[in-house]
């Protein structure tokens, strides 16, 4: 169960204080704790992460149609996709750091459940239902500019890594990216996966993760950061 200690701590990472702290506690119990502990009056978070799905899609689409007013609708979408997106929003919840309050079950727990991307991504939407019915739309749009929208630049490259990097690549004629899985480590509920992005076998970065994906992602994200730094030191 979630202590007094820890719905502080979870509170002073998001920067908001709940003035119903039974919210936070449901943002935060997975269905998996409910039916394990078969407590029938314990809510899980699921319709709270139905409510913050939409003010994360609203606030988002919001962000860009200001910051971006030239952006075609199509761009647009594409770039909130980038935002909302399980990856984006499991890499928000990774940084908070609140993977560890997260309520479920033994089973759960045991699968890893504290790194799965799509746990982490839906208890994030909870959370931001939460602060909306806490304390309303404003807060939770504060929230969501803190959390989501601070490093949105950086997320977007970071979130479609994979695709620029390969676009990057085709840029030179008769160039393959390939992604390589070189190393493995950890027990089996918390596997740690290496790989290289790799251009005509030479190594152009590399990335740990949870999952291969996430790896190859970190893996074409330094390769895309290496290759912008090649660029600047061109121009200089």
């Amino acid at each position: 169960m979630l202590t007094e200690e820890a719905i502080n701590e979870c509170e002073k990472k998001i920067e908001y204080c709940f003035q119903n702290k039974l919210l936070l506690k449901q943002a935060l119990t997975h269905s998996s704790f409910v039916n394990e502990q078969r407590i029938k009056k314990l809510p899980d978070y699921e319709r709270l992460e139905f409510l913050g799905d939409a003010v994360l899609e609203l606030t988002s689409s919001d962000f860009l149609f200001r910051h971006f007013p030239d952006v075609k609708e199509g761009e647009l979408t594409k770039r909130r996709a980038s935002i909302v997106c399980g990856f984006s929003l499991a890499q928000c919840m990774e940084k908070i750091g609140l993977g560890e309050y997260i309520l479920m079950g033994k089973g759960e727990e045991t699968t890893g459940g504290r790194h799965k991307e799509n746990i982490l991504s839906d208890v994030l939407e909870a959370i931001i239902g939460a602060v909306y019915l806490d304390g309303g739309f404003e807060k939770a749009v504060a929230f969501i500019h803190r959390c989501v929208l601070s490093d949105f630049e950086d997320r977007r490259l970071f979130s479609d890594s994979k695709t620029l990097l390969q676009e990057y690549v085709q840029k030179e004629k008769g160039a393959v990216l390939d992604y390589a899985l070189v190393d493995e480590y950890g027990p089996d509920h918390n596997r740690e996966f290496v790989v290289e992005a790799r251009v005509n076998g030479r190594t152009v970065g590399k990335g740990i993760g949870k999952t291969k994906k996430s790896a190859e992602q970190q893996a074409a994200y330094e390769a895309l950061l290496a290759a912008k730094g090649e660029e600047e030191q061109i121009q200089e």
